[in-house]
């Protein structure tokens, strides 16, 4: 069973990543004039069919693993990556719920008006956040390969 979990938290981070990374790099000011239809409507997909998913299966087997191995539960690199996986959870909603936004927005735009929703406009906020969910998976990441001992402090 840990090795199953491991697995799934594994492929979910990898998901993850992948995902935020193809929208950041979807969102790169060299897709700036490119009709902005198709790039919403593929940065709405990753983000509903990749990113949402992944997130789940990343926390959710993450918090699985804790509570079937014992000794996870007192490791302090277990408890920081717990701590951050809400971080990755906060930044995942926030990213979810403006891209599905901006591609409804842009679906129902009249037909002269999709020129002015420019994604990379649209979505600026959500780059800077893409940005932070990257770093932090990857920190999440360097701590589970790393396994750094903190110190403990006397009671």
């Amino acid at each position: 069973m840990r090795r199953f979990l491991k697995f799934l938290h594994t492929v979910g981070a990898a998901g993850l990543m992948g995902g935020a990374a193809a929208i950041v790099a979807m969102l790169a000011p060299a897709s700036v004039g490119a009709d902005p239809a198709p790039i919403l409507d593929a940065i709405a997909k990753i983000a509903a069919w990749v990113i949402g998913p992944s997130m789940v299966v990343t926390i959710v087997s993450g918090l699985l693993a804790m509570a079937a191995n014992a000794a996870f539960q007192d490791v302090a690199w277990v408890w920081v990556k717990a701590a951050t996986g809400v971080l990755i959870l906060q930044a995942g909603l926030h990213v979810l719920g403006p891209i599905q936004e901006a591609a409804k927005r842009l679906a129902n735009a009249p037909a002269d008006g999709p020129a002015a929703l420019d994604p990379t406009h649209l979505l600026e906020a959500e780059i800077n956040t893409l940005w932070v969910l990257l770093a932090v998976s990857a920190a999440n990441i360097a701590l589970g390969v790393w396994r750094p001992r903190f110190p403990k402090y006397p009671v």
